[in-house]
């Protein structure tokens, strides 16, 4: 079985290339700015920035004054995550394991691989000269582990040069070393500072197979994924590179500071093992027509969603899903695009219960000075049973369980949610309460079934419900002959009942303290069917409420 070898891949100006790439402009100072409490630091520098003297880290006012045409850009950590994964993407080609190293990584598991691309020197080149055709600026490494492959791709360049502690004793033992920076330190002086790495010449480092410690021995102590004030604190006892802690006491070393310095440590070097978690890459559902000369008419343009269907369908069918959500999109010559988004109450991969909902959205549709590429995508699927072909008998049952699930209803409500969302389509669904105005609740029609049966209450009820209002009678056990409500008064004529309703022990509603609640349907002289009800009292005060109207 082959040693395993991993490909680390580093993008140092990944969130400003982002927006070079949108905005074309590859020449301009541009730099990504972050805020930090209450500072904005630079976090990623274009070339031309990095060429004006600009560093990753310093505070915006600072750069400002160096390069005053500095062009900025917030960041933005959700669209560069996206453009992350996208780039994820593209590197699969290379190898069937890859996983993001967030924010501004890739971790290629490459084992077995590189013979595919002429060995592991070509296959970095590739990758690399592929990057930056992409306009990408890419760094790469490999090595048996992913500790010193990532350590390879971020600190190239040859060895470290000496420390600058105050004094000039690079050549001096360890421990002089120590003693000196430490006495410097004590003394008020400047910090030390982090080894000064010659500019690497980009093509990535490549660590033979079992060679890992002659390979990252002598790169800075950051190349270990180590907090930056763990690396400041080994550096004031003049611990700079790898190689000087490699031979150190471990069990000093992790009381001094912390096991995750021993950790890794042993990762990088092969004692510890770290795992890749490879992205999962879901299939996506999406066709695409280029057009040999910029459209604009609408027939043109339904022409083209009649050829991009089928092919969508096809490819839904053969995995077994159906389409809950579309996106048609139309890119228009001058380099803009018109998004249509519909939704779909059942899933399905029938062209023509798709394409009536978007010739519905087809009218707002503005093709600009010509379309040159129309693209059709399920956004969301979901997955769609098989049904077995059945005789006469099966067709009848299928017919009678129609009220269950037609897809004529299911058709409705699409097209009414296209118009006016498919949140805005529901339906009344039982709900396990014996109390009235929390009998039934309300479900979203697109994504719920229709109720098969309804519990028969034990009394008719109204067909207005609303929040009891209180009513101005004399009291009594059974309904009163006048009573007002509502600035009005009115006679009884006649009344049916009691249906006594009493709220949930379990809960507390505020609309029913005061009580159990004896209810009356109450026909006046004038012609009002009423819902009277008598509470009992509580916590509150009882008496004669009206919460219905019978119509």
């Amino acid at each position: 079985m082959p040693a395993r070898r991993i490909l680390s891949l580093w993008f140092p100006r990944l969130a400003v290339e982002r927006i070079l790439r949108r905005e074309g402009a590859q020449d301009m100072p541009m730099a990504v700015v972050r805020e930090v409490g209450n500072l904005r630091l630079l976090t990623a520098l274009s070339p031309a920035a990095e060429a004006a003297g600009l560093r990753r880290g310093q505070p915006l006012r600072d750069a400002l004054a160096l390069c005053p045409g500095l062009v900025t850009r917030p960041a933005d950590p959700v669209a560069e995550a996206a453009f992350l994964n996208a780039v994820c993407r593209w590197a699969s080609r290379f190898s069937p394991w890859v996983a993001e190293d967030a924010p501004d990584g890739l971790l290629l598991d490459i084992t077995g691989c590189a013979h595919l691309f002429g060995g592991e020197e070509a296959m970095l080149t590739r990758i690399i000269d592929e990057c930056a055709a992409l306009g990408l600026s890419a760094l790469g490494g490999i090595a048996d582990t992913v500790g010193a492959a990532w350590a390879l791709a971020h600190h190239t360049g040859g060895r470290p040069t000496s420390w600058r502690t105050g004094d000039a004793i690079a050549a001096d033992a360890r421990a002089t070393r120590a003693r000196a920076a430490r006495r410097h330190w004590t003394r008020g002086g400047p910090p030390p500072l982090r080894a000064e790495l010659p500019a690497g010449d980009g093509s990535g480092r490549i660590a033979p197979p079992g060679r890992i410690r002659a390979a990252i021995g002598h790169l800075p102590l950051a190349a270990l994924r180590l907090p930056a004030d763990t690396v400041t604190a080994l550096a004031r006892l003049g611990l700079r590179r790898i190689a000087d802690i490699d031979g150190l006491p471990r069990a000093t070393l992790a009381r001094r500071f912390g096991q995750d310095t021993l950790r890794r440590l042993d990762q990088a070097l092969g004692l510890e093992p770290e795992p890749i978690a490879a992205r999962r890459t879901s299939p996506r559902f999406a066709v695409r027509l280029s057009l040999p000369d910029p459209i604009g008419l609408r027939a043109d343009i339904e022409a083209g969603l009649d050829r991009l269907l089928p092919a969508l369908a096809e490819r839904l069918a053969a995995a077994g899903r159906g389409a809950r959500q579309i996106l048609f999109q139309a890119f228009r010559s001058d380099g803009t695009r018109a998004d249509i988004t519909i939704g779909l109450a059942r899933p399905t991969a029938d062209p023509a219960r798709i394409r009536p909902l978007v010739l519905l959205r087809l009218d707002g549709l503005d093709a600009g000075f010509g379309i040159d590429v129309l693209r059709l995508e399920a956004t969301v699927t979901e997955p769609v049973h098989a049904t077995q072909l059945g005789g006469h008998r099966v067709a009848t049952e299928r017919g009678k369980a129609r009220l269950t699930g037609d897809p004529g209803l299911d058709d409705l409500v699409s097209r009414i949610g296209t118009r006016i969302g498919l949140e805005a389509v529901t339906r009344l669904h039982p709900a396990e309460s014996h109390i009235p105005e929390k009998s039934c609740h309300q479900l979203a029609a697109a994504w719920s079934e229709p109720a098969p049966s309804w519990p028969w209450p034990a009394a008719p009820r109204p067909a207005v419900l609303f929040r009891p209002e209180a009513v101005d009678a004399p009291p009594s056990r059974t309904p009163p002959r006048r009573f007002r409500w509502r600035r009005r008064t009115f006679e009884t004529a006649s009344a049916t009942g009691p249906e006594r309703i009493a709220p949930e022990w379990w809960l507390d509603d505020p609309d029913w303290r005061s009580g159990t609640r004896d209810y009356w349907r109450v026909e006046t002289t004038t012609g009002e069917r009423l819902w009277l009800f008598r509470a009992h009292g509580g916590e509150t005060s009882g008496g004669w409420f009206c919460q219905g109207d019978f119509g």
